[in-house]
């Protein structure tokens, strides 16, 4: 089989390996079509990274035992390796796994450890079936492109009498769009970027601002009666927009963080926190038990075609990769047989 990895500043290349074999309740499938995520980052960085893509859609084409899947089955296949034994797991929040596999010392290689490949190899059951009437593009968007916010909306509460604050319309970002505006709630964003700027504003936020923009906390103030949005997801992972999301909401009002930062936001507990009563929290992807809510929005909301930019071959996944570095993407979608 056919699997990509970053080997360089901006260079991608491929390689020949071994096609991945089910054994115990791990099965094989054959990816049919994988979401572009951060791994643009490593690429512009040249972090040689022999393993990417995590988000994976396709059928299943092997099992080494009866279990939940079976071949032929169309599937999501779920980030991580969780162990579906502890007590995270089993309660459905998989994703915090403390006792993931380690997928090397498990298979002896990382052949089908990744999706931008022909085929990946992952336990049955973070295999959940897609229904019929969802296409394998679309799919994809049940990882990050729709999951990521939909979890932090989900911790957060977020409703149809809310003002939502979105920092950051990257993919992630303009996903939280699509979740917010299928709750009926009023989106405010703030991006840079203006193909993502103008998306989002395609999409149904009410109003996009510029993170430049000195006077952005009285803006949003303005928009909000002075009182400031009810909620806000921060998706671009940048300390100012956190520290954003913090100030711009209103009293008692609900921040999710949902991108990643490497570096530290600092927060004062008491004007930010005790004084504000604001809750907090920090939200990766979503809880298995809400994949048929996540599917919901796929399937019925109108903006999931406005969420994907782009639809590629895997061999011109470089060209992807520099889309999302200038900003001008939604999700990209690879086809790795292609």
């Amino acid at each position: 089989m056919i699997q990509a990895a970053i080997t360089g500043e901006r260079q991608v290349s491929f390689h020949e390996l071994p096609d991945p074999r089910a054994k115990a309740d791990w099965a094989v499938v054959s990816v049919q079509a994988s979401a572009l995520c951060t791994e643009y980052k490593a690429w512009l960085a040249g972090e040689n990274q022999a393993v990417i893509g995590h988000e994976g859609v396709g059928e299943v084409v092997e099992v080494a035992e009866r279990g939940s899947v079976s071949v032929g089955d169309r599937v999501v296949v779920l980030p991580q390796f969780s162990c579906g034994r502890c007590h995270l797991c089993m309660s459905g929040d998989y994703i915090y796994c403390e006792d993931s596999h380690d997928f090397a010392s498990v298979h002896g290689s990382t052949s089908g450890a990744g999706t931008f490949a022909h085929y990946t190899l992952k336990p049955a059951w973070l295999l959940p079936r897609l229904p019929d009437d969802v296409s394998y593009a679309q799919a994809t968007m049940a990882i990050d492109g729709i999951g990521a916010s939909f979890g932090g909306f989900e911790a957060i509460g977020v409703n149809s009498q809310d003002t939502v604050l979105v920092t950051g319309l990257g993919p992630v970002g303009l996903g939280a769009v699509v979740n917010a505006r299928f709750r009926n709630a009023r989106v405010i964003g703030v991006e840079p970027a203006p193909w993502r700027a103008n998306r989002a504003l395609e999409m149904g936020a009410e109003a996009v601002l510029d993170p430049k923009d000195p006077d952005i906390l009285q803006r949003i103030r303005s928009l909000t009666e002075g009182r400031g949005v009810d909620c806000a997801v921060d998706c671009s992972g940048r300390v100012s927009a956190e520290r954003l999301c913090i100030d711009a909401t209103r009293r008692r009002g609900r921040v999710a963080f949902v991108g990643e930062c490497r570096d530290e936001l600092t927060v004062r507990v008491s004007p930010d926190m005790i004084k504000k009563g604001l809750t907090v929290v920090g939200s990766w992807l979503y809880n298995m038990g809400d994949y048929a809510k996540v599917m919901k929005v796929i399937r019925q909301s109108p903006l999931i075609d406005l969420l994907i930019s782009h639809q590629l071959p895997m061999s011109q996944i470089q060209a992807g990769f520099n889309l999302l570095a200038q900003g001008e993407a939604a999700k990209i979608v690879v086809d790795p047989w292609a």
